[in-house]
């Protein structure tokens, strides 16, 4: 026979029958989250200290106030040759390294990967313009994007405030926001790398012939077993002698740190007046200097503003040398590399958004040399 209960004391017993089922203690699990956001673009720095954020000196002795090499035939002091900066170690420290967001190496700009080979362009830009030794003017920020590189070895990299938020926007403009860069600190006309491939380490070795830059270096990881080393330099113009020395004290670093199975590349203003320098001799321990050499759309190989003098180089190791291919830029076609004129460029189009004119603005003192280099992913 069914037990009958009261309606007013139906609720209650359900309410004790339900904390039965539970079981003591108990409370019903909350679903896994199943959407965690994982940031894919965290910076990776293999060994150094990064700030990505600051300007911070990191203890060289640096005079940021001396020694201005504008790039021209005229040393303002030429008394600083005998600096006791030990550099014989990167300092990491301070500098500013910023990863950006990772992309792939392959689908920005005109570089190319079809799973087997790369096609990595590099590119020397000592290309500020105006009175201050920056990028503000916008000539040379043009004329990098006009031929897309993948990596750049950059002198002088001052833009607006130099500020980590100016810097993001300056290199974000000339290769986009996957990108990612190197700029040495507490240097008065800082050298730096700009490249679309990861950096994962970075440093400077200091130069000791000069106080207001040093030598700055990038480890970056492209596709395949091999990373690339390069290093951006600016070396004085004081005479061939103290570029040798400059050039001595670079190789030794290099020997100390690059390994010799990977690929180097050495880039950037090297003020030399010909290529029968010393300095090309020594640099022949670690890159290989012969020719031939880039040209403009007129076949000439200068690369100064009167373009008379062979100022500026991509230089790269044997290993690297093997793998060069023409330098393809629209229709035109470039077999040992670009140098970068806009004054003569034709069509003008091919290399937009840069202008005629901007390889001829106010103390645009160089033009940018680029190669093309196409390495096996295996």
């Amino acid at each position: 026979m069914a037990s009958k209960f009261s309606p007013l004391l139906r609720p209650l017993l359900a309410v004790g029958f339900l904390a039965l089922a539970c079981g003591e203690g108990e409370e019903p699990l909350s679903p896994a989250d199943s959407g965690t956001s994982v940031d894919a673009g965290t910076r990776t720095d293999a060994g150094t200290s990064v700030d990505a954020g600051s300007e911070v000196d990191a203890g060289s002795e640096v005079d940021a106030g001396s020694e201005v090499d504008a790039g021209t035939d005229v040393d303002p002091d030429p008394t600083d040759a005998g600096s006791t900066v030990d550099a014989g170690t990167p300092v990491d420290a301070g500098t500013t390294t910023d990863a950006g967001t990772p992309t792939d190496g392959g689908s920005a700009g005109e570089t190319d990967s079809d799973g087997g080979y790369t096609q990595i362009r590099l590119m020397a830009s000592n290309l500020t313009s105006g009175n201050g030794q920056d990028y503000d003017p916008g000539h040379g920020i043009r004329l990098m994007q006009g031929v897309k590189p993948d990596i750049v070895m950059i002198q002088e990299f001052n833009y607006k405030s130099d500020s980590a938020s100016d810097m993001r926007a300056m290199v974000d403009t000339v290769m986009g926001t996957g990108s990612y860069y190197y700029r040495e600190t507490g240097a008065q006309i800082p050298n730096g790398v700009i490249s679309r491939f990861p950096i994962i380490e970075a440093g400077e070795w200091t130069d000791t012939q000069v106080s207001n830059r040093d030598f700055a270096w990038a480890r970056i990881d492209i596709p395949g077993p091999r990373d690339l080393w390069v290093v951006s330099v600016h070396l004085l113009t004081r005479s061939s002698g103290v570029r040798n020395t400059e050039a001595t004290n670079l190789v030794k670093y290099i020997k100390e740190k690059v390994p010799a199975s990977d690929y180097l590349a050495i880039g950037g203003d090297f003020n030399t007046d010909s290529r029968s320098e010393a300095c090309f001799t020594t640099f022949k321990q670690v890159v290989d200097t012969a020719g031939p050499h880039p040209v403009d759309k007129n076949g000439k190989d200068g690369t100064n503003a009167g373009r008379t003098k062979p100022y500026d180089h991509v230089l790269v190791d044997s290993d690297l040398r093997q793998y060069q291919v023409p330098t393809v830029i629209g229709s035109s076609t470039f077999n040992n590399g670009l140098v970068l004129d806009s004054r003569v460029y034709t069509p003008i189009s091919e290399i937009y958004p840069a202008l005629n004119s901007d390889s001829g603005a106010a103390s645009m003192q160089h033009m940018g040399v680029i190669k093309t280099f196409r390495t096996p992913n295996f």
